[in-house]
């Protein structure tokens, strides 16, 4: 059983008048988690999944993006009630603590280790410098600029003050960036039947095709392993997804908003150390509360960022739809350099610095999120677990935990191209929200009171999509085993 500190009782404060302005003010979370989501899911994966089967696979897209805009709220109720990231609800079960913080960290680490973000974005940049898209004999300039960016990404997070905020703002920059791009290009140049394709496949059916199949015919021609990556990084995936209830609790969402933590700089971060949660009585009063604060959850988690995801991931694959012949092979060692070349060929030959600019700078901005994230995250989940040394400081939890980060980081951008290293940790991903899904739902069902549990339905959603990824993480297993 647990050994952390039990719950203190308060009730709930009230969230802000529900208005225009204070939704601005009050979301966020979503939009930094939206902002890792929009990184080598939408502007890699993405349109490499449409050079190869076309629009066929989009309706994955569609199903995995609710199934998280669910599991993130589901995570977030945790958070809202007791003001506690999901990770040290986590810990109150059996086995205790440091096992959950130690499993958590490996699982996490095993996801976001493969920094396929830098070395795409290294390709990017090889590719501005080069004026062409990188060849098999260009791999160790890319390697080398990857290894620049990914370090650059680490020297931000452990020298910078208020990354976050800046962070947050970065990603609005670029969303509003990306957006305005993807939009002109979109009308002034596809087709309006390209766009009700589109939209057609998002929902499984485009019904001007007859004989159209919701998968390509022939199964076995399916690459499982981009498929599933596909599958898990449409939204955010796998662990980050989780770490949404540390932003939650750093804005105040609910309850956070009451609770003690305690600041500590490590590096130039400030790491929140959090070991007591505060839970409401489910009176009437507070039960309208909470129907208030979830006006706010659903408009960030639900409507913003799942509408964005749709719209992120839609646009780029429309233009490659457009533009990027079918068949064309994006796992070389150009990656998202290819899609600037087809951009480029189709719309002209001005779009080609800036297409490899927008790349670079969605590369470039999530690896620092992922980094700054895996840092801070990491330490205060160790912190809380209790894996530190005895007496020790914060940093020797912090300086450890970003070390281990740049020591895989470094090994496994020399392991393969950006698209491939950037599926392996999708991959892991999806095994990720297998695991969160069944912990969610019993962690929520076991601590909660009853008047704030999910209903049933919600739980089943959860399960059944974790289920679905578990079946893709079992079907790449099993090609991969038949292939060696």
């Amino acid at each position: 059983m647990s050994d952390l500190p039990g719950w203190r009782q308060g009730d709930l404060p009230h969230a802000p008048a529900y208005n225009p302005s204070n939704l601005v003010r009050v979301i966020g979370p979503g939009a930094i988690l939206l902002g890792l989501s929009l990184g080598a899911g939408d502007w890699l994966l993405g349109p490499a999944v449409a050079a190869t089967y076309g629009p066929t696979l989009l309706w994955i897209c569609t199903l995995s993006i609710l199934f998280q805009a669910i599991l993130n709220t589901e995570m977030a109720r945790y958070t809202l009630a007791t003001g506690e990231p999901i990770f040290t609800g986590f810990m109150r079960q059996r086995p205790g603590p440091a096992w959950w913080a130690g499993f958590y960290t490996l699982l996490h680490l095993a996801q976001v280790g493969w920094p396929g973000w830098a070395l795409a974005g290294g390709a990017a940049l090889a590719a501005l410098l080069l004026g062409r898209v990188p060849r098999a004999e260009d791999g160790s300039i890319v390697v080398t600029l990857g290894a620049v960016l990914f370090l650059g990404a680490v020297a931000m997070a452990v020298l910078g003050r208020r990354v976050q905020r800046a962070l947050e703002i970065a990603e609005w920059i670029m969303l509003a960036w990306m957006l305005v791009l993807l939009v002109v290009l979109g009308v002034v140049y596809v087709p309006g039947a390209l766009w009700s394709m589109l939209a057609w496949s998002f929902l499984g059916r485009p019904v001007w095709e007859p004989g159209w199949l919701p998968v390509p015919a022939a199964d076995r021609a399916l690459d499982w392993v981009l498929v599933t990556g596909f599958a898990a990084y449409s939204g955010a995936g796998g662990t980050v997804n989780a770490m949404l209830t540390y932003w939650l609790r750093d804005k105040g969402f609910g309850m956070a908003g009451t609770v003690g933590a305690q600041p500590i700089q490590a590096g130039g971060q400030t790491v929140l150390l959090q070991r007591e949660g505060v839970i409401f009585p489910p009176n009437e009063a507070n039960l309208a509360k909470w129907r208030e604060w979830w006006r706010y959850l659903r408009a960030d988690l639900s409507s913003l960022w799942t509408a964005a995801c749709l719209i992120g991931m839609g646009l780029p694959v429309l233009l490659a739809l457009d533009a990027v012949p079918r068949g064309t092979d994006m796992s070389g060692v150009g990656g998202a350099a290819v899609f600037a070349r087809e951009l480029s060929r189709r719309y002209g030959a001005m779009l080609w610095v800036p297409a490899l600019l927008t790349a670079l700078w969605i590369f470039v901005s999530t690896q620092i999120g992922i980094v700054e994230s895996f840092a801070r995250h990491v330490t205060e989940m160790l912190w809380t677990g209790g894996v530190r040394p005895a007496g020790a400081g914060i940093g020797w939890v912090y300086y450890p935990v970003l070390g281990l980060l740049v020591a895989m980081g470094g090994a496994a951008m020399t392991v393969a191209p950006p698209l491939t290293v950037i599926l392996i940790g999708a991959n892991v991903a999806a095994l990720n929200f297998a695991v969160l899904s069944v912990h969610t739902v019993s962690l929520n069902r076991a601590l909660l009171p009853a008047a704030l549990r999910p209903p049933r339905w919600r739980e089943a959603i959860v399960l059944l999509g974790g289920l679905g990824f578990a079946a893709l993480v079992a079907r790449v297993t099993v090609r991969l085993l038949l292939s060696v």
